[in-house]
């Protein structure tokens, strides 16, 4: 394998990407861009080239961008890094705040400017943040003057962090980068960057703790939007998306930013998204497709009134974690939108696997997106028979790539992306989600999928949330817990317990039924919504 001419004069990314031989075999065809390839300009200047100039492209605090102004705006951001803070193609650039249009546009010029954006979450504290800069080894952070102290905190702790700018998220353009970006003119030269160079280091800790970085080349932020979001979502420019998920995350940026950006379309910002500000936002700016986590469209079904109107609605993507079956169910019916439940992960990028709005079903994450490739196998790669829970080995034209990171082989077997997903593949060819590979319980000698139990559970109008983890038992190595948050007036006593319990036995298999019910007043969450169910066994 051989790669493109690069155009990083900084070569830290490059030198760190693992030894070809440890690479995932990617699948290409149909996927066919230039050499020279700046996804910066792709997403934004190309639209303004092709005639989108006047349209919106993001909507956020309070105003509207068109993509002129959003051209303008992150090129003379790229002007200033260049010309004022000494970025050159290659050097990493962490980018800091919440879903704002200022976030987008310093993102973009970081990636017209060559360099390699890494974006982060605002609530991260100084130590995470350290983590993630001493990695990466990043010299200079963009971040929005709200989230400064923690940024500020770094810098003084890490080796690398030699400048910390900040901007104005509220579209008030009163901060550092805003005043020296304003004096520049709005005409970039883009960095003449490789369509495989690296434009985004994507971070991702897992259940550890220690942050890995994913690398992504500026042409897989295109194959996103030209597969998944072309194939499946359909997007025109009169799409308009919204979404909880942060920028930071992948999900977020391929569905709140890539995807409208690629195809013309807008995106309707919002910094604080939850399930009622969501619906009030779809209403506002008769949004088409939404982005969230399942406990989110959940709680929005709850939020909503009766005069709630989300009839513009045309596609709701659900993404995270399993959707279960009841939530699908409510949410056709209530809204009468097609929900697509999909699985991607940070070292793919995005959604790999999914349902389609002509071809869906409950408690199915459905096919590969065309390109990819997936086989449910064992732990010695081979084939388990259909219908089976194995491991799901994906391939296909994005794949994991860590930044100097053992944990590559570990990924990465035979050429084939190891997600760390129970799955079994029905006679339909249809793929069904079992479980997080380290969430399946094994009780007396059955293998358990958690999120199935959930499902369950879920269906009970008794159930307001709940998460199901595997508790050690004396006798069966195993059991069933189950950690419920129960609707409102219901009581937390033995009689609901029981009545939870038989309730479950006569959804699924008897043997599946939570031996252990606990009720708690809410379940840890990341701030996408979806539940840490670690920290339930870590807290036993």
């Amino acid at each position: 394998m051989e790669l493109l001419p690069s155009g990083h004069s900084d070569s830290f990314a490059r030198d760190n990407l693992p030894p070809f031989e440890q690479w995932p075999e990617l699948l290409l065809d149909g996927f066919d861009y230039a050499e020279r390839l700046n996804a910066g300009v792709e997403l934004c200047d190309r639209l303004v080239d092709e005639g989108h100039g006047d349209r919106i492209a993001l909507i956020g605090n309070g105003r509207s961008r068109t993509y002129k102004e959003l051209a303008d705006w992150s090129n003379r951001i790229a002007r200033a890094l260049v010309e004022d803070y000494g970025v050159v193609p290659g050097n990493r650039v962490l980018i800091r705040g919440p879903n704002n249009p200022a976030l987008v546009a310093c993102w973009l010029a970081a990636t017209k400017a060559g360099a390699v954006a890494v974006n982060t979450m605002p609530m991260l504290r100084a130590g995470e943040l350290c983590k993630i800069v001493d990695k990466a080894e990043i010299g200079l952070a963009l971040c929005d003057t709200r989230s400064l102290d923690e940024m500020v905190a770094c810098a003084k702790d890490s080796r690398f962090l030699e400048k910390v700018v900040g901007f104005d998220g509220t579209a008030n353009h009163d901060a550092e980068l805003d005043r020296v970006a304003l004096s520049k003119p709005v005409r970039f030269e883009a960095a003449d960057t490789s369509q495989d160079d690296v434009a985004l280091l994507g971070f991702t800790s897992g259940t550890t703790g220690e942050p890995k970085a994913t690398m992504h080349f500026h042409r897989d932020l295109l194959i996103i939007a030209d597969g998944y979001a072309k194939e499946v979502l359909g997007v025109t420019p009169g799409d308009i998306f919204v979404g909880s998920p942060p920028l930071a995350f992948t999900f977020g940026l391929g569905g709140l930013a890539i995807f409208p950006l690629r195809f013309g379309a807008a995106a309707a910002l919002l910094e604080q998204a939850s399930p009622a500000n969501m619906v009030e936002l779809i209403e506002t700016h008769r949004a088409t497709i939404s982005f969230t986590a399942p406990t989110a469209y959940r709680a929005m079904l709850a939020a909503m009134d009766e005069g709630a109107d989300l009839s513009s609605l045309r596609l709701a993507v659900s993404a995270g974690e399993t959707l279960p079956a009841p939530v699908w169910e409510e949410w056709e019916r209530k809204t009468g939108t097609p929900i697509l439940d999909g699985i991607g992960s940070t070292e793919l990028l995005h959604i790999f696997i999914t349902n389609r709005p002509d071809d869906r079903a409950p408690a199915c994450t459905g096919r590969p997106v065309t390109g990819y490739e997936a086989r449910i196998v064992d732990d010695e790669m081979q084939d388990v028979a259909q219908g089976e829970i194995g491991r799901l080995a994906v391939r296909g034209p994005t794949g994991c790539r860590y930044l100097a990171d053992a944990r590559q082989a570990e990924y990465v077997r035979e050429g084939w992306n190891l997600t760390g997903d129970s799955f079994r593949q029905g006679e339909d060819g249809r793929f069904h989600f079992a479980a997080r590979s380290d969430d399946m319980i094994i009780s007396s000698g059955y293998n358990i999928a958690g999120p199935e139990v959930e499902a369950a559970l879920l269906s009970h109008p008794d159930v307001a949330e709940c998460a199901v983890i595997g508790a050690s038992d004396a006798e069966r190595g195993q059991v069933v817990e189950a950690h419920v948050v129960v609707a409102a007036g219901v009581a937390r006593d033995e009689a609901t317990v029981e009545r939870l319990q038989e309730h479950v036995k006569a959804r699924i298999a008897p043997y599946k039924y939570p031996r252990s019910v606990v009720f708690v007043d809410g379940l840890p969450k990341t701030t996408t919504g979806k539940i840490q169910r670690f920290r339930l066994r870590d807290d036993r």
